[in-house]
């Protein structure tokens, strides 16, 4: 990679961003319009235009249908807990943090049997068209959406048996550790991969976000002795959640 002068429209929206992060343009102010741009910077028109869609593109500012661009207000990140070790009383790490009385979290939650796609069948080593149970859920803080997440399990695992439905019966909400020992399956690893990319329409949708915001990407796979018996793509949005892990060392 080679370094040289940066283009003017980078240069342009570096000044703006900076002013904005220093309070000198602060959350709600108007961002100086296109023609005062092409004068204080001495530049044209199509390199404003450029250094403007750059700051909307990093969520620095969003347009108002008529109004004009203003600066965003910026979400100071929140944690989200990830965890090496078995919570207390069986809870996921999300519902035990809620269970905190200062906590106002919440949650909804949709399953249905549906077939593997090759993708969620390559993560659980079943074949493409196997039944699965898919779960999809929406986590809230203080009414706020902070999370999407599906998972997906085997029914040739849970199938008529207590935990087949993850939110219902006698261990319903528990876990998956949990529910996966009410049949007898011992869950003795599970993986996480982070990632991170533009967050897909339907999900901005579902989190507040705008079109362009950046999500984090999680996927986790719980594994019994190398099989795999819950899978699954958890949705946090990036500029307003940081993801922090608590790993146990042996």
């Amino acid at each position: 990679m080679t370094f040289g002068e940066q283009p003017a429209y980078l240069r342009v929206a570096g000044d703006l961003r900076k002013k904005i992060v220093d309070g000198s343009l602060p959350p709600h102010t108007r961002l100086p319009s296109q023609a005062r741009i092409r004068e204080e910077y001495g530049v044209s028109d199509t390199v404003a235009l450029e250094a403007r869609k750059v700051l909307m593109a990093e969520g620095l500012v969003e347009g108002r249908s008529g109004s004009g661009t203003y600066v965003r207000e910026r979400p100071v990140p929140r944690p989200v807990a990830r965890s090496g070790y078995r919570p207390a009383g069986g809870a996921s790490p999300f519902r035990q943090e809620q269970a905190d009385e200062k906590a106002r979290g919440t949650w909804e939650s949709r399953s249905e049997q549906t077939e593997a796609e090759p993708a969620i069948a390559e993560r659980l080593r079943i074949e493409p068209g196997d039944r699965v149970m898919r779960t999809r859920y929406l986590f809230r803080e203080g009414g706020e959406p902070m999370m999407l997440s599906t998972s997906w399990e085997p029914l040739a695992l849970t199938g008529r048996t207590p935990v087949m439905l993850p939110e219902e019966g006698p261990l319903g909400g528990t876990g998956v550790v949990e529910r996966m020992a009410g049949i007898d399956v011992v869950v003795d690893n599970v993986t996480e991969e982070v990632s991170a990319r533009p967050g897909l329409a339907e999900e901005l949708l579902a989190l507040g976000g705008v079109p362009g915001h950046v999500v984090l990407m999680i996927r986790r796979t719980f594994y019994a002795s190398g099989r795999p018996v819950e899978t699954a793509d958890v949705v946090i949005p990036a500029d307003r959640y940081r993801v922090s892990y608590h790993l146990p060392v042996r």
